[in-house]
Parts: structure tokens; C-alpha cells; sequence
């Protein structure tokens, strides 16, 4: 595990918790009809995408129920596909995947903040 590991998990849990924030009390007509609120969505999910690459194979490996390929996955569909972004699959990522917020992030910051060897005990490894 590197030391920036908890950096970028806590920087993916603020993230989302931004994005969940701003899609707060709308519905998908808001959405459709916000280009800005679509922009900023499309932006955060970019942006844990490139938190979650940036963290180590070995923290990756010790952490399987963060969903890391889907998550990088994401990022790469807004980075490199940016001219066809797919604002119907942004929705539903803020609207069904990241709620509750930090639901798979947040028991890897719990286990990271005691300070992690690399392992985890069982009773981290249930959500």
C-alpha cells in the first residue's frame, strides 16, 4: 500500500458526495434540462475515475469490493470519448451507483485511517 492510497480513496468519497449533492432533489426532466448540472456530473465522475487509477495495484487487490474497473472504466468513456458522452449512463451512475454515498469506499477509509498493513481483518471486509 502506498502512503497516497487514503488520499485518493478519500478524494473518490468526497467526490461522490459532491456529485450526490448537486443531483440532490432533482429528477432526471432537472437533469435533461440542465447542461451545467450534466457537465458538472460528467466532470466529478471523471474525476474519481482518475483517483481510482491512480491508486496502487496492491491497495486495489486488497480492496475487491470497490468496483475499480467500472469505476476507471468511466473515466476513460468521459475522457476519450468526450464529443459522445453518454449523459443518460452519467445519470444513472449518480442516481443509483453512488447511493448511499461511499457505500463500498467507506469501510476501506475506516480500515486505511488505523493504519492498514496491507490486510485487512474480517470484520473490515463486510459492508
Amino acid at each position: 500500500m502506498q502512503k497516497d492510497d487514503l488520499v485518493y480513496l478519500r478524494q473518490m468519497l468526497d467526490l461522490a458526495r459532491r456529485a450526490l449533492r448537486l443531483a440532490e432533489g432533482k429528477t432526471r426532466a432537472d437533469y435533461d434540462g440542465d447542461e451545467a448540472l450534466q457537465l458538472a456530473l460528467a466532470h466529478l465522475l471523471q474525476t474519481i475515475g482518475e483517483a481510482a487509477r491512480k491508486t496502487s495495484g496492491d491497495f486495489r487487490a486488497v480492496h475487491p469490493e470497490i468496483p475499480w474497473a467500472a469505476i476507471v472504466g468511466m473515466r476513460h468513456r468521459v475522457v476519450h470519448d468526450y464529443l459522445h458522452v453518454d449523459f443518460d449512463l452519467v445519470w444513472d451512475v449518480v442516481s443509483r451507483d453512488l447511493a448511499p454515498p461511499g457505500r463500498k469506499i467507506e469501510p476501506g477509509t475506516r480500515w486505511m485511517t488505523r493504519g492498514g498493513t496491507g490486510r485487512r481483518p474480517a470484520t473490515e471486509m463486510r459492508m
